[in-house]
């Protein structure tokens, strides 16, 4: 993002110290955020969080309470939706039923003073690239809810906006059509090189969109990163838990003379800084970094409570002596059964350690 010569913000949005409330319902607390002119840029999060209220207050379909809002490098939450440069999909597609492909993309359009040549090249255009030449004079009944989703990102597209904005766009679609759309966003995002902002609760969507992910809780953001960095480094439990599926396995903890020893006994060796505190600890293990093993060998014993076969890979629920819980990640060939007693081996590699408060602390052992 690049910035002149004041620091304003030029090109991409940049949210300033955003508040809003419903009546005594805060909804987005304190909020700032820069978006690159060119970047697509995925909201993360679960339901109530607030994501939608902040796409809401960018488009200008809500207005905020405290903040700015730049969008280009110019306050914009005094204008009008109309007037600030970007365009939104929504999760419901928002088609008018009695018009046409044709005339639903064109619509927006037809009620500027844009001359009619350029409405139809610009229509011609968006239609050629997402492939709905064949299908412009249906009536939405008579689309499947993959072509109304793609008539619905065209009727933005055509705008040309500065900021193009998603929300949940692909919640409708069947898993096998979601999978595509997400392909289609993703090439749409490399040829058109547009700022996006892509609000979803859907880790998957998330992961394989993003340049950076925004991961919101409770009306606020927990961490910005790119998907590696949310995935490998999370900065709260909160994001260690509800980014990864299986989520990541969390255990107590208390610090040990040689590392931190776990509620069964089990010590995990490492150096860790002062600053880790000696009581209230956790630790985070994803399930691809424990080793399912044979009975008397790796770190800990535990016992096998449920068993999913995936396919390709398989699930094992594990308990341990002191009742904590795991999930570790085994080939398709896991052969034990429930109530089979067997090791677990840490990747000690790949653990991580939070506070009583929930924060990560110290480093990755």
């Amino acid at each position: 993002m690049r910035h002149d010569r004041e620091g304003t913000t030029v090109g991409g949005v940049a949210l300033r110290g955003i508040s809003k409330r419903f009546g005594s319902t805060r909804v987005l607390d304190d909020l700032s955020l820069e978006i690159a002119a060119d970047e697509f840029l995925v909201v993360l999060g679960p339901s109530g969080c607030g994501k939608s209220t902040l796409l809401r207050v960018i488009a200008g379909l809500e207005s905020i309470d405290a903040g700015a809002i730049e969008i280009d490098g110019r306050r914009v939450e005094h204008l009008p939706p109309g007037e600030r440069g970007v365009a939104m999909v929504f999760q419901g597609y928002a088609l008018y039923p009695h018009m046409t492909v044709r005339q639903n993309i064109a619509f927006g359009l037809l009620n500027t003073a844009m001359p009619r040549d350029e409405i139809a090249r610009r229509l011609a255009e968006v239609a050629r690239m997402l492939e709905l030449e064949a299908l412009l004079e249906r009536l939405p009944a008579e689309l499947s809810g993959g072509q109304r989703q793609r008539v619905a990102i065209a009727r933005a597209i055509v705008k040309h906006p500065k900021v193009f904005m998603f929300d949940e766009p692909l919640s409708n679609l069947d898993a096998a059509l979601r999978a595509r759309t997400r392909q289609e966003i993703a090439s749409l995002h490399r040829r058109l090189g547009t700022a996006m902002i892509f609000v979803t609760h859907d880790q998957t969507e998330a992961m394989t969109l993003a340049d950076r992910i925004v991961v919101m809780n409770r009306q606020r953001i927990e961490q910005i990163g790119s998907p590696l960095e949310i995935y490998r480094h999370p900065a709260t439990i909160f994001v260690a838990t509800f980014v990864g599926s299986p989520t990541m396995n969390i255990l107590p903890a208390t610090r040990n003379a040689r590392g931190v020893a776990l509620s069964d006994g089990t010590v995990v060796e490492a150096d860790l800084p002062a600053s880790v505190p000696a009581r209230d600890l956790r630790v985070g293990v994803r399930p691809e970094s424990l080793t399912v093993c044979p009975p008397g060998s790796g770190d800990t014993r535990a016992v096998v409570e449920f068993v999913e076969f995936l396919g390709d890979k398989t699930h094992v629920h594990l308990q341990l002596a002191s009742g904590d819980r795991l999930v570790a990640l085994d080939e398709a060939t896991f052969a034990a059964r429930e109530g089979d007693a067997l090791g677990v081996r840490f990747d000690r590699a790949a653990l991580h350690l939070f506070d009583a408060g929930g924060m990560a602390c110290g480093r990755r052992l």
